[in-house]
């Protein structure tokens, strides 16, 4: 008894898309490789129907010049930029590099953006890659503590440009905030609400930005007359759960802080989370827009980081023009935006419900 027929076999998958290559454009058009590098380049000594027929092989074939390996045969850079940026889920460096890209723009330039994940080590893997890629400026937002490995490109012509914290041992044009005198207003408005107890949580203090503002903090605090308890000054706190961690357990404490300052972003929606979880009423200042700032009226040293990329891919721009010259320091404001929580007086901690959230 025969068994049943098996089906027709069932179609094959079809064969993975290649992009296609300048050879098989030549061998569509019946033409060289050479000649379809002419016409494609624009070049002149090419007959118009030639150049027609080509087109017309690379638009069926959906063929792109290598627009990057043409630029490094010639020996020339690149058309892009290298932004080097820390931790890509910071919403600080994506408005950072959408400032960068619409500066570079207006000069038909790319951006090409690598992560260092704010790790000193990784930033020098990620830099050298970046050259390797025969960039025509570096934009570095850096983590490292010795930039000196940078000092033979920077001598051999290629703009760098660093971007909210300076370099150490290297001469460079650098972007930064005017630190001191938004974190001055921030104490200025805290000290006028009332409060003398006020905490401060910074980010890893191997950060520039941390320091300068740890220390700005400090300056401004002995100038009011403030004592400066250790435990109400928190450092090396990177993360928006650390953050929440720590607010909770100074919450916690029998002499709790009467006010918060967060010296960035991430800090500041910590504390706000650790306040929202307890019900506290402390009064909180950041530093660092941030969404959802607000509408949770939360007051902040607000900066704009779009109008920093903004200035530091003009100050590349200008490089690439001029050449090199002394480097430049550009000072970018940093200004108080009172929204309500920064203006709260002193108020009663609730140490219970911090404690239990703390469990």
């Amino acid at each position: 008894m025969e068994g049943p027929h098996p089906g027709p076999a069932p179609p094959s998958p079809p064969a993975p898309a290649v992009a296609a290559t300048l050879q098989d454009v030549a061998r569509l058009a019946g033409v060289s490789a050479k000649t379809v590098a002419r016409a494609l380049n624009g070049e002149p000594n090419v007959r118009d129907a030639t150049r027609e027929r080509v087109a017309r092989a690379a638009a069926a074939l959906r063929f792109r010049p290598n627009r990057l390996a043409r630029e490094l045969r010639q020996g020339a850079r690149t058309g892009a930029v290298g932004l080097v940026i820390g931790g890509l889920e910071n919403p600080f460096y994506s408005h950072l590099a959408a400032g960068v890209e619409r500066a570079l723009r207006a000069e038909d330039l790319e951006l090409v953006i690598a992560s260092t994940d704010d790790d000193p080590e990784r930033e020098r893997a990620v830099v050298q890659t970046m050259l390797e890629r025969r960039v025509r400026a570096l934009l570095v937002v850096p983590v490292a503590e010795d930039h000196r490995y940078l000092e033979g490109e920077r001598s051999a012509g290629t703009p760098l440009v660093f971007v909210d914290r300076p370099p150490t041992g290297l001469a460079a044009d650098v972007v930064l905030w005017d630190n001191r005198t938004g974190v001055r207003q921030a104490v200025d408005a805290l000290v006028a609400a009332g409060h003398r107890r006020i905490a401060v949580i910074a980010d890893r203090i191997a950060n520039f930005t941390a320091r300068e503002r740890l220390a700005a903090f400090r300056e401004a605090a002995r100038a009011h007359g403030l004592g400066l308890e250790p435990r109400l000054l928190v450092v090396d706190v990177h993360d928006v759960p650390a953050a929440r961690a720590t607010a909770l357990r100074l919450l916690a404490a029998p002499e709790p802080p009467t006010a918060f300052f967060g010296l960035n972003n991430r800090i500041t929606v910590g504390v706000v989370a650790a306040l929202l979880t307890t019900g506290g009423a402390q009064a909180v200042v950041g530093f660092d827009d941030f969404d959802l700032a607000e509408a949770l009226g939360t007051t902040v040293v607000a900066n704009d980081p779009a109008a920093m990329g903004g200035r530091a891919g003009r100050l590349a721009l200008a490089r690439l023009a001029a050449g090199p010259g002394l480097p430049e320091q550009v000072l970018l404001p940093a200004t108080l935006v009172r929204r309500g929580s920064g203006e709260r007086g002193p108020a009663a901690a609730a140490p219970s419900r911090a404690a239990a959230a703390l469990a």
